[in-house]
């Protein structure tokens, strides 16, 4: 429940992020862009060194302050949004100081995952999944409605989800971490914790597998989700905070359907290929959302998209939990997490550069063919 408050609220911002920035400031694709890099690098920046606390402090502890101090920024946005002084440069310290949270609060929840799962791992990754997603839908329905009552009043009720999970994940009960925080100096330990996370993923086939797409979706796909596609709704479709609402939800409902098969189907034996194939499927579908269909025919090409993401998503997430040891699984999710969303300023930024140039429409079909080139790379590797 505390986790899902998270999602709902990220659904919230997924949203009002990009329609604050893009609509209501209507700032050009290269400052959309840069906003977006303030969003998620700060995420790059800490989330090793979050993973390394939630295994040695515990994931509950973690993810319990970070969440109460996202109170802060979430306030400070309704304030501004009520007293109608949004600006540019409010919004780049709101990206960084979220950003930073998101961060810690990640890896902390990756990391209580593998304590409530009984036995079956892959299908406690598609429940939680299919959990997280839904209540992020509810995220952006609440969301949708900014333009008819204001971002104040969905900001406020941000806040309000944010605090209700804080309060629910404190009454989580604590798991033992098995390590002592002051046997050694701080710095030493995280530095040391983040050494070891890396050289078990990097040293694991299909762990190494994983993270290596989630480099590519995450300059190719990501990048281009928070940029390219709302840059794509306003110039393309003339859209609106219902618009961006309507294109997460329907992305969503499609990942959220896909899941929801996945519970009724036998474990998946060849993850690495399913993998693959969800990613490489998913950049042709991608690739013709940005051919500039009507609004209603794009909408079924994200819908699409985001089956073969819901695929794509609790694969690599099973591969991982399944994969990492048990004293190391926080630094180890978060090179998970790490591994796609320290590509996503990258792609963000040169996307948004890149739309400069030569538009949405064109900038996201290349995006889509460069995921594509990666995904038949990597397949070739693996026959060697």
């Amino acid at each position: 429940m505390g986790t899902g408050s998270w999602f709902a609220s990220h659904g919230i911002q997924n949203v009002l992020f990009a329609w604050l920035v893009t609509i209501v400031l209507n700032e050009p694709p290269s400052l959309v862009g840069l906003a977006q890099l303030a969003l998620l690098l700060p995420a790059t920046l800490f989330m090793l060194i979050g993973g390394s606390l939630a295994d040695r402090l515990g994931g509950k502890r973690v993810a319990v302050v970070s969440q109460t101090l996202a109170l802060v920024p979430l306030l400070a946005l309704a304030l501004v949004l009520f007293n109608d002084s949004l600006s540019f440069a409010f919004m780049i310290g709101y990206a960084v100081s979220i950003g930073c949270l998101q961060a810690f609060v990640t890896p902390a929840r990756d990391s209580m995952l593998n304590t409530v799962a009984e036995g079956n791992i892959q299908r406690t990754v598609t429940k939680v999944t299919l959990i997280q997603f839904i209540v992020q839908m509810i995220g952006f329905v609440l969301a949708g409605f900014a333009d008819t009552v204001g971002g104040a009043l969905i900001v406020a009720t941000q806040s309000l989800i944010v605090l209700f999970g804080a309060l629910a994940l404190g009454r989580l009960p604590q798991v033992s971490t098995g390590i002592r925080l002051h046997t050694e100096p701080l710095l030493p330990m995280i530095m040391s914790s983040i050494t070891a996370g890396f050289q078990t993923v990097w040293s694991n086939r299909s762990m190494r597998l994983v993270v290596t797409q989630n480099v590519a979706m995450g300059i190719c796909f990501m990048g281009s989700y928070v940029v390219t596609i709302p840059l794509l709704i306003r110039d393309r479709y003339d859209g609106s905070s219902e618009d961006l609402a309507l294109v997460n939800l329907v992305n969503s409902s499609g990942l959220v359907l896909t899941i929801l098969v996945q519970l009724f189907l036998r474990e998946i034996r060849h993850k690495g290929n399913a993998l693959l194939l969800a990613h490489g499927l998913g950049a042709v579908v991608l690739a013709f959302a940005s051919l500039g269909f009507e609004f209603w025919f794009f909408l079924i090409l994200m819908f699409i998209w985001g089956s073969f993401g819901g695929v794509a998503m609790a694969t690599s997430r099973t591969i991982m939990q399944e994969q990492a040891p048990n004293d190391q699984r926080g630094s180890v999710m978060s090179f998970f997490s790490f591994s796609f969303m320290g590509a996503g300023p990258v792609g963000a930024l040169l996307w948004g550069f890149m739309i400069e140039y030569i538009g949405p429409q064109a900038t996201l079909f290349i995006a889509c063919t460069v995921m594509f080139f990666v995904v038949l790379l990597i397949a070739r590797a693996l026959k060697r």
